[in-house]
């Protein structure tokens, strides 16, 4: 049997490995380099193998001294008297470990915010990865995703509201669902663990409507809206919400005959019937009780056309599901917003138009034409009720800007500017 002495010896021999016998089948293996290694022979079912239990390597982290590999032979024995092979036991160990540390909560989400960005904002991507980093990695990140469970996830969402960040819990909320789903996706796990937490946090107190001003989360809202599934007229009007921003009400009562556009696009060279596209909403149907102007962007004159083969060409545009004699519910647009998974905490009908009075006063719009365009009352009431056309070219050069640049958002630009229709 070796020593430590004559281990702690050995040299290496001219260009070739040579073995040092311990006995039962172990032995060192000394390299032509130096190395040092610890192998031992055994036999399952009627095979020769071989086991490597590490190096001889004194003074460094991995070292496996004589009395180790003596211990690790021991427990070699103990595996073939069960009637394992230690080998294949090490090898399906190794193999959990790795499709464990696969699985693990930060490499799924790590995964799940690469796969995005290409979609996201530059700075949308980097809060999201922020986001993850302060309030969810160091809790669950080393966790294998298919173990963890809603009680595991819900406690990463009562740390952050205890320590009074609503709002940023409800976003936190949104982004476990998402990489949840995605887990699912690439099985990693069964089930999705956040399905749960739906009402599990107390709704944010504001004292406005919920509204998605963040451009990243901007674009991930249009292209959802994009998706919907449902009925084509509540498709439509998701879609036309934000690029005109007037009143839920307004949008859902809307008639075909307040529209002025050309349903289809002229011939080559031929003019349009209807350069200026527009929709003249009645006074009666407006909440200042004065007739009002929207322009209509390229973007928004497509999807009426698109909408007008299915209720057109008389009645209102989005008609009850039940009789065209009266339009959709007020509850339809909320309704088909929740369905895509925005809380009503985080995005509402409503909420297009303070978006777009965010985005449009961040972009340097001069405040008259947004709030013209808002039909907001805080103008003289006589000359409010002659002048519905107030800004009209200015504010059609803004629209046409604001169509583009929530384009430039859905198709995930970092959109920084939109364009000519800002102040000087």
């Amino acid at each position: 049997m070796l020593t430590d002495p004559e281990v702690r010896a050995a040299e290496p021999r001219d260009e070739k490995p040579y073995k040092l016998a311990d006995g039962e089948g172990l032995y060192l293996l000394v390299t032509p380099q130096g190395t040092k290694l610890w192998r031992a022979k055994y036999r399952f079912s009627g095979k020769e193998k071989l086991a490597a239990f590490g190096a001889y390597a004194p003074g460094q982290a991995r070292h496996v001294s004589l009395a180790k590999a003596r211990s690790d032979l021991a427990e070699l024995k103990r595996s073939l008297r069960q009637g394992i092979d230690p080998n294949a036991a090490k090898q399906a160990a190794r193999q959990a470990r790795e499709d464990r540390e696969a699985g693990t909560f930060e490499r799924v989400a790590l995964e799940w915010v690469a796969q995005h960005r290409g979609t996201w904002s530059a700075a949308y991507s980097k809060k999201e990865l922020r986001q993850l980093e302060v309030h969810v990695l160091p809790v669950v990140g080393a966790k294998p995703l298919r173990e963890l469970n809603p009680r595991d996830l819900l406690d990463v969402l009562k740390r952050i509201e205890n320590r009074g960040l609503a709002e940023t819990a409800h976003r936190v909320r949104r982004s476990l669902g998402a990489i949840c789903r995605y887990a699912v996706a690439t099985h990693r796990a069964d089930v999705d663990a956040s399905a749960a937490l739906k009402g599990a946090l107390a709704p944010v107190v504001s004292s406005h409507f919920a509204a998605i001003t963040e451009p990243g989360r901007v674009g991930d809202l249009l292209r959802a809206l994009d998706g919907y599934t449902g009925s084509q007229p509540v498709r439509c009007a998701l879609r036309l919400a934000p690029l005109l921003f007037v009143r839920p009400g307004e949008l859902r009562a809307a008639r075909w005959d307040e529209f002025a556009f050309d349903l289809a696009e002229p011939a080559e060279g031929g003019r349009p019937k209807y350069p200026e596209p527009h929709w003249r909403i009645p006074a009666a149907r407006m909440k200042m009780g004065e007739q009002h102007i929207v322009p209509l962007a390229p973007q928004a004159v497509a999807i009426l056309r698109e909408l007008h083969g299915v209720t057109g060409p008389e009645g209102y545009l989005f008609p009850s599901v039940r009789t065209r004699v009266r339009c959709m519910s007020e509850n339809t647009v909320n309704a088909a917003l929740r369905g895509l998974d925005f809380a009503k905490e985080e995005m509402t009908g409503h909420g297009f138009r303070h978006m777009a009075s965010t985005l449009l006063h961040e972009q340097g719009f001069r405040s008259e034409w947004i709030e013209r365009q808002l039909a907001h009352g805080d103008r003289d009431k006589v000359r409010a009720r002659y002048n519905f056309a107030e800004y009209l070219p200015e504010r059609r050069r803004m629209m046409n800007a604001w169509a583009q640049y929530l384009d430039g958002l859905k198709r995930g630009a970092d959109v920084v500017s939109i364009g000519s229709g800002r102040r000087a």
